[in-house]
């Protein structure tokens, strides 16, 4: 049971993370999941879970670099295979080499051969952590493949390499020449029983097709299966698990290319699914991560024989020298042309130089390569400084980690523009894009029950944006204020709710309109509401309620509405929107301003649509308009989420993201208050 405790708690926090993350975007998901896993571990509920590292390659690594392997683009891969290669292979053994003999030189109470072992396992660098930053700070596409490629195969190269160090340190017997045989025997078995045994597991798939066995879900229970069989049968017969998960994902690639024409309803079921599964290892790696570190860090901190100073001091210098080292090789190698994959003999910028070095950082598998260092020596002793190597693999991840996310987006961050007529394109372009992402949304919806309402919501969606298209820039741009167009928005809706109480007074709307419609207000406020003045919105929203209730003695929401007073709410929707149209135009009159004549704009086209409405249209069925209403908040859904997808992407600025929100904030109150009375 307390494990079970354990592992829901760890689950919340992955989902507290993201959500913390929607609101400081500028720290990556890695560092708040590394916090959040750390402080579950200082505030003293007893918490302590021992990494297992075997099981935490086998559970974590394995499936996640079997997904990048999948979804890696293979061409990508041939043509980066040489800078890959040096990153991969080249760079971890020259590592292992110099940070090996400067620890040993550093620190002499750890022995050559351990010095080394703390080398290899900070040679890998972290396909998740780079993974995570590449997307949030949007490096170069070329740069990103070669840091994905890279992270994919130096796993093998530095765990093989750690493994023969801290086998020298544990039995004091080394062998250049062994070392280097098994090397290419244990990484090129794996690719190759990665290959072997990926073919055999998409054999077994058509065989079973060809059975007639074609359930989606027992075939989808064979994909999650594919990474972890992978990865045992390469480690039984001695060859990298690691390399065979990779070499697995980049076969089933093949595969997943002809899944629309073999198994289309596959795919369906197979993306979500392996989204939950990748959100939640992906968070578990780093919250893990988090909860190793107080207690390496206080067995060191708080022991008398290490100064705190002086070991931190080697922690900074040690990632220095990883900075320093991996700079120089890219510097050298790239003088011989085809970096990056250019044909041509083109030398990276400096600025290409800075990126590829810091974007190289450590993470999970540095940790847990760590911990599997053994206590005890072949004759007995205990093994020497395992904390210290523990603390310093420790430490490098985390300023890794935090150099990447302060220093990467400077490096990395475009140049903006000033020009008025090129920020209103790319606005009008990315309200596009966003609604586009709506349409997507409704088309994966339809089905034979709700396609006349799914066209006739995209229709609408296509309208917009065919005027967006049409504009030029002698459009009105939105007001820039976020609390200025909001404080016009609510002064507006004050207007309306003074009108409905005046009415209600004299007694031309009964108490069950005024109280619909006067919920409908609140509503539209709290869509409207901004992060400043949400909480205001909702203590008034609260008061005004219990003012009702207390005084009043009547519920402020009624249960259902009849046709005639819907007629009636109609009437008095358009009245309260004229009185508001009479206001705004005096103010106008005065004194004009782009969050005013927006407000009026919007009352007036309100004013269209509900004459119109009015006149002529006939009530379409109820479960139409249900279903409809439906997909209209699908739609303002998905243009959230696409928002979200471009700004964690770093393809839109914060500003480009909150303007954006803006209009689809302004598109929902919009729909909410048509929905409600029509």
């Amino acid at each position: 049971m307390e494990v079970f405790i354990i592992i829901l708690m760890l689950l919340v926090l992955i989902g507290v993370s993201n959500v913390l993350y929607r609101f400081v975007p500028f720290i990556p998901v890695p560092l708040i999941q590394i916090v959040l896993g750390a402080s579950l571990v200082v505030v003293p509920l007893g918490i302590h879970l021992h990494l297992e590292p075997e099981l935490f390659f086998i559970l974590f690594i394995a499936p996640l670099l079997y997904n990048d392997g999948k979804h890696t683009p293979r061409d990508e891969l041939w043509r980066l295979r040489a800078p890959i290669l040096l990153l991969a292979v080249g760079l971890v053994f020259i590592t292992v080499c110099v940070v090996g003999y400067s620890v040993h030189w550093l620190i002499p109470s750890i022995p050559l051969a351990a010095a080394f072992g703390l080398a290899a396992i900070l040679s890998p660098t972290d396909a998740v952590a780079v993974g995570s930053l590449a997307g949030r700070i949007h490096l170069p596409r070329s740069l990103k493949r070669l840091l994905e490629g890279e992270a994919l195969m130096n796993d093998a190269s530095g765990l093989v390499a750690f493994k023969f160090a801290i086998a020298a340190a544990v039995t004091g017997v080394f062998s250049l020449p062994k070392a280097s045989f098994s090397f290419l025997v244990i990484s090129i078995g794996g690719l190759l029983v990665g290959a072997i045994v990926a073919f055999l597991i998409v054999g077994l798939r058509h065989l079973l097709r060809r059975a007639g066995l074609e359930d989606e879900t027992m075939h989808m229970l064979l994909q999650i299966l594919t990474p972890f069989l992978l990865y045992l049968i390469a480690e039984e017969l001695g060859v990298s698990g690691i390399l065979a998960a990779v070499a697995g994902g980049l076969v089933h690639a093949i595969e997943n290319e002809r899944m629309p024409f073999t198994m289309p309803n596959l795919k369906s079921v197979s993306n979500p699914t392996w989204s939950v599964i990748l959100f939640v290892l992906n968070g578990l790696v780093f919250i893990l991560l988090g909860l190793q570190i107080p207690d390496v860090s206080r067995t060191i901190l708080s022991d008398p024989a290490f100064d705190n100073f002086k070991v931190i001091g080697y922690a900074v210098l040690i990632y220095a020298m990883l900075l320093v080292l991996r700079f120089v090789w890219t510097f050298l190698f790239s003088r011989g042309g085809r970096w990056f994959g250019n044909k041509s003999n083109e030398v990276p910028s400096l600025r290409i130089l800075t990126l590829t070095s810091i974007s190289g950082v450590r993470g999970a598998v540095t940790l847990a390569g760590a911990f599997s260092i053994p206590l005890l020596l072949e004759n007995g002793d205990p093994f020497p400084q395992r904390d210290l190597i523990i603390f310093l693999a420790s430490s490098v991840i985390l300023l890794s980690l935090l150099t990447a996310s302060i220093v990467l987006p400077l490096l990395a961050k475009k140049k903006s523009t000033t020009d008025d007529a090129e920020k209103e394109r790319l606005e009008r372009e990315w309200q596009i894009e966003v609604m586009g992402a709506a349409v997507r949304a409704l088309q994966k919806t339809s089905n034979e029950e709700n396609e006349m309402a799914v066209s006739t919501v995209i229709s609408d969606y296509k309208l917009m944006m065919q005027q967006l298209g049409q504009k030029d820039g002698k459009t009105k741009r939105l007001p820039r204020s976020r609390q200025e167009e909001a404080g016009m928005r609510l002064l507006a809706l004050g207007i309306e709710r003074k009108y409905v109480n005046d009415r209600l007074e004299s007694g031309q709307v009964s108490r069950e309109q005024a109280n619909y419609y006067l919920n409908m207000l609140e509503q539209v406020e709290l869509i409207l509401a901004n992060k400043l003045d949400l909480g205001k919105v909702i203590l008034k929203t609260l008061w005004r309620r219990l003012k009702m209730i207390v005084f009043v003695r009547q519920p402020s929401v009624v249960s259902g509405i009849s046709e005639p007073d819907m007629t009636a709410l109609r009437t008095l929707k358009m009245q309260c929107s004229q009185a508001v149209v009479d206001e705004f135009s005096e103010r106008c009159a005065l004194q004009s301003d782009e969050a005013t004549e927006g407000v009026l704009e919007y009352y007036r086209q309100m004013l269209d649509r509900l004459r119109r409405y009015t006149i002529g249209s006939r009530r379409k069925d109820r479960s139409f308009d249900e279903c409809r209403r439906e997909l209209h908040w699908i739609a303002v859904q998905a243009e959230r989420d696409a928002v979200q997808v471009f700004f964690e992407k770093g393809d839109i600025t914060r500003d480009m993201a909150a303007l954006l929100r803006r209009v689809i904030r302004n598109r929902e109150a919009s729909l909410y208050e048509l929905e409600e009375i029509v």
